[in-house]
């Protein structure tokens, strides 16, 4: 199905095309070195884990710090206790090189489709907006190495606690039917996608991602020019990101301008070197174990985590307290969330909240009492619908991916 670019634009796309093709967004990321610094601190639950809130990213409110250049910033949890879509102003950042453009002419912007294609193609985000169907879907963002700072051993890398993850509502056109519009050849093997980031030195890998084609062809994945109803913040990617739903946001290039149809496997740094993971059960190996064949990374994992209470909450004894957080399934949806407030000896079930589609942010409730003064040690654990569960101890690679261990706070009632 196909939009008539002549038929009129409803309230919500004009307002989304109008700020994408009025002259684009103009930006001071040259200075976010110098003026990012703050008096205002949060301690992450780690050592070394002093971080500063910083308010002067374009776009962005309270957000927490963690690189400058290329930025990287991490949602503050309270965030995630105000509802199951994160906000656009505090949805977390994160670049892999340092030159990314500080003005872009959403007018002038092409997207470019190219390789093992019966016609090449330059499509404006109008064009996409207007000559394609516009899809919707919830869909969770989250770093490969979201949590990486609770690991055990420490393992190099960006420091991340929780917050380097988000849920937004993506809208956009399947990637699917803009492929359908070139044509792909016979022998199209994969799909690279390329952004309009570049790195400082000669020589450093340009940040290019690759997906099979049948990958690229299921339906899903998605092209968006809009996330919870707006343009997508420039360092969330305007005017265009990919949308790999239910994997690892290393795939959604962000200021997405370059598809290229391949007909051989991708061995660019970012494929062939870069983000591989063990090809083991929830990637997990032993500390310094050798000769473990590793792929790339690739589909998430169940998670889920409370949003209320934390190691600092004091409860009453003997008052009921409703206990919430947030879960979602990785590649799937959400089948069951248990909670247990006897540090895991026995768990219960959560009531579940609306649920916005299998790739989205759920958000679940249980009733804690505490029955005398003293700690409590709670824990919250997620099952996908495919059978996946959390597992009880948390597992270890030399990448700092994929952390997904049952969550645990400590409470005290008096």
């Amino acid at each position: 199905m196909k939009y008539d670019s002549d038929k009129p634009v409803n309230p919500e796309r004009r307002r989304i095309l109008g700020a994408v093709t009025a002259g684009g967004l103009a930006s001071t990321l040259g200075g976010f070195a110098s003026n990012a610094w703050s008096n205002q601190t949060v301690e992450l639950p780690f050592a070394n884990g002093t971080r500063e809130l910083v308010s002067n990213f374009p776009q962005k409110s309270q957000m927490i710090l963690l690189r400058t250049r290329p930025p990287l910033l991490e949602t503050p949890w309270s965030v995630f206790d105000d509802g199951v879509f994160t906000p656009n102003s505090q949805f977390f950042v994160r670049w892999h090189n340092s030159n990314i453009p500080t003005r872009i002419e959403g007018a002038k912007f092409r997207l470019a489709v190219r390789g093992q294609v019966n016609r090449e193609l330059s499509l404006s985000v109008k064009e996409l907006m207007t000559t394609f169907e516009r899809v919707d879907m919830a869909a969770v963002n989250q770093c490969s190495g979201n949590s990486r700072g609770l690991f055990d051993p420490r393992v190099a890398g960006g420091q991340w606690s929780n917050g380097a993850m988000g849920n937004a509502l993506w809208s956009g056109v399947r990637l699917k039917d803009v492929l359908a519009r070139a044509g792909l050849k016979a022998d199209a093997v994969q799909v690279r996608f390329n952004g309009m980031e570049t790195a400082v030195l000669p020589g450093t890998p340009d940040f290019m991602k690759s997906l099979s084609v049948d990958h690229a062809l299921d339906g899903e994945v998605m092209l968006a020019y809009a996330m919870n109803g707006e343009a997508l913040p420039l360092l969330n990617g305007f005017p265009l990101r990919l949308i790999v739903p239910g994997w690892y946001s290393t795939y959604w290039v962000k200021m997405l301008n370059d598809i290229q149809v391949l007909n051989t496997a991708d061995d660019n740094f970012w494929m062939a070197k870069a983000y591989l993971i063990p090809d083991t059960p929830g990637a997990n190996v032993a500390v310094g174990q050798a000769g473990v064949k590793m792929v790339p990374i690739n589909k998430m994992v169940p998670r889920s985590f409370f949003t209320n209470v934390s190691d600092t909450t004091t409860l009453k004894v003997g008052k009921p307290q409703t206990v919430r957080g947030i879960a979602f399934g990785g590649d799937t949806g959400v089948a069951e969330v248990l909670v247990s407030s006897d540090d895991g000896k026995t768990f219960s079930p959560a009531r579940l909240g609306t649920d916005h589609g299998k790739y989205s942010f759920r958000q679940w409730t249980a009733t804690f009492t505490p029955s005398q003064a003293g700690k409590f040690v709670l824990k919250v654990k997620a099952t996908n619908s495919n059978g996946l569960a959390q597992p009880a101890t948390a597992t270890w690679n030399p990448g700092g991916f994929m952390r997904n261990v049952v969550e645990s706070v400590t409470v005290t009632a008096a």
